[in-house]
């Protein structure tokens, strides 16, 4: 074999923050802080306060390998992190603020953080299990909210103050691509959460992937709001990607209501915006009650679960905001599929181009996906037929964080499982049905609770709806429909009624046999429905099912 005579240029995430710097140094990165201010500084800034850091972290006694935990918003600290603590040849391990305390213990016990970065705002969360995570050795805060004194064991520095008194002179520590970079747990709402451990290489690879113009296709010229989580599935990327090309990058800080990110685009001239459909849900019906001026956005990018037709229609028709659906998991780093409109979709009718864009999308180049059966066999993308989805590519996890070996997930071809139900069509379009685990099965049919959930929120009077499959001793399995009404409507709709909404678009034998009227639908710490909360509740005997009047089957 000839080989070919390339430089050996290392995939380190050091290459993204020093070209970001050459390039984009004067470009802006803006952070609304906890009391409502704007802070603004520039990609020149990031980079000499990433040397700082670097500096911090290893006065602090950071070694090759070790864990730094973050615990905090969305954020201009939180992005330095981000790069500091891998550029120290760290493992910058970002924590989830939602979970109950016994999950956040369990994480930062199972990682063995030995620094733990805290935003202020957050210190009652972090206190709450600071006598039992006895790994961290130093906790670092920022934004702490004047007068506020912590309760915490250990050091405990200010980061400002640390930062001031370190020197912007450092060399870069990483230099093997393959060494690890981040570490992000799944949600675990099934078990104990499990850590994907990614590389330099892979992060640096996922950035350039999600760059590219058939994914999301940022460009210096955009104006990025990252409302996904920093704490999520590493903010799907966006800090990197944004650091990537010199977009100017916006952070919402814990400014998460709708009224707040609406503020935010319009002032901001956001151009890509990017969170999951709980948060556009939210956004819309502010909008529809209080215009504001987001013509600016060119691409509404939604992940973590799958955005109903309806949303994506309501904005599109009512707003004239193009919907972006995506789909991805923490163990894809997380960007997989995107779901924009091809050549032979332009000329279609505005529905059937909704239609298009209700499906999660065609995998990016650098993931590829399969369907397979119960029995391991491939399954061909006609766009009906159901398998489970298979990914494998250079950033997608190879194994569980300290569980190597052990997991099922992982197929012995090297394909991972991803637990998703899904059809393909032959253009490559990907849609989700279900999830394994959230699939009805009534008399050995399944049926698509995501499916009956997009449907139900159209109706114009409910503003969610989350499908749990209900015990029934004919068809072993049949829906329950969990339904938020609108308030005006919380004393007229009958479930008779949702279920003729319903009738002319799902086979009828799929129609709930019964509702359960809730003020709240339970979501998980990312966002998503807890139908795992919802089982536990109608088992408990917490949900009032109301049944339909008419058997469906």
């Amino acid at each position: 074999m000839l080989e070919g005579l390339m430089m050996h240029y290392p995939l380190t995430m050091d290459r993204i923050l020093e070209h970001g710097n050459r390039l984009y140094r004067h470009k802006r990165i803006k952070t609304l802080l906890p009391n409502g201010k704007m802070h603004e500084y520039t990609y020149g800034d990031l980079y000499r306060r990433v040397k700082r850091l670097c500096n911090v972290l290893e006065g602090l006694g950071l070694q090759m390998g070790d864990r730094v935990g973050t615990f905090a918003w969305n954020n201009y600290q939180h992005m330095e992190l981000y790069f500091g603590a891998p550029l120290a040849g760290g493992v910058v391990h970002t924590l989830n603020i939602r979970l109950f305390p016994e999950q956040l213990a369990y994480i930062i016990n199972h990682a063995e953080d030995r620094i733990l970065f805290v935003d202020g705002t957050l210190l009652p969360l972090v206190e709450q299990v600071a006598d039992r995570i006895p790994h961290v050795e130093h906790f670092v805060l920022f934004n702490v909210p004047p007068g506020r004194e912590p309760r915490l064991p250990g050091q405990v520095h200010d980061y400002e103050a640390l930062l001031a008194d370190a020197s912007e002179e450092y060399t870069w520590r990483v230099q093997d691509e393959n060494q690890a970079l981040g570490l992000c747990y799944t949600s675990g709402t099934t078990g104990n959460p499990k850590g994907a451990l990614y590389s330099h290489r892979s992060m640096v690879l996922h950035t350039m992937g999600e760059c590219q113009a058939m994914a999301l296709g940022l460009t210096e010229s955009d104006v990025v709001l990252p409302v996904v989580p920093q704490f999520h599935a590493m903010a799907w990327g966006l800090p990197y990607a944004a650091t990537m090309v010199g977009a100017t990058l916006v952070m919402p800080g814990p400014h998460l209501k709708p009224e707040a990110l609406a503020q935010l685009i319009e002032a901001e001239r956001v151009t890509v915006a990017a969170g999951v459909p709980t948060i556009w849900n939210g956004l819309y019906h502010e909008l529809r009650t209080r215009p504001r001026d987001i013509s600016s956005i060119r691409a509404l990018v939604v992940g973590g679960s799958a955005m109903p037709r309806a949303l994506i229609e309501a904005y599109e028709r009512d707003l004239g905001v193009n919907v972006l659906h995506a789909w991805g998991m923490t163990e894809l780093s997380p960007l997989g599929t995107v779901s924009k409109l091809l050549s032979h979709h332009q000329d279609l009718p505005a529905p059937q181009k909704w239609d298009v864009k209700a499906r999660q999308g065609y995998p990016i180049f650098g993931v590829e996906m399969r369907i397979v059966d119960d029995a391991g066999h491939e399954l061909p993308w006609d766009g009906t037929t159901m398998g489970e989805l298979q990914v494998r590519g250079p950033w997608i996890i190879r194994d569980y964080f300290k569980l190597e070996g052990s997991s099922d997930a992982f197929t012995p071809d090297g394909w991972f499982r991803t637990g998703d139900v899904v059809t393909v069509h032959e253009d490559g379009f990907m849609t989700i049905t279900d999830r394994t685990k959230d699939l009805v099965k009534s008399g050995g049919e399944w049926i698509s609770s995501v499916e009956l959930e997009g449907h139900l929120m159209a109706h114009p009077d409910v503003l969610e709806a989350a499908v749990i499959a209900m015990p029934d001793e004919k068809w072993q399995e049949r829906p329950l429909a969990v339904v938020v009404l609108a308030p005006q409507a919380r004393e007229q709709v009958q479930v008779e009624e949702l279920n003729a909404f319903l009738e002319p678009r799902v086979a009828r034998w799929w129609l709930p046999d019964a509702y359960a009227f809730v003020e709240e639908i339970p979501k998980t710490s990312v966002g998503k429905f807890d139908k795992k909360v919802l089982r536990e509740r109608l088992a408990q005997g917490e949900l009032r099912p109301i049944r339909a009047r008419e058997a469906t089957r």
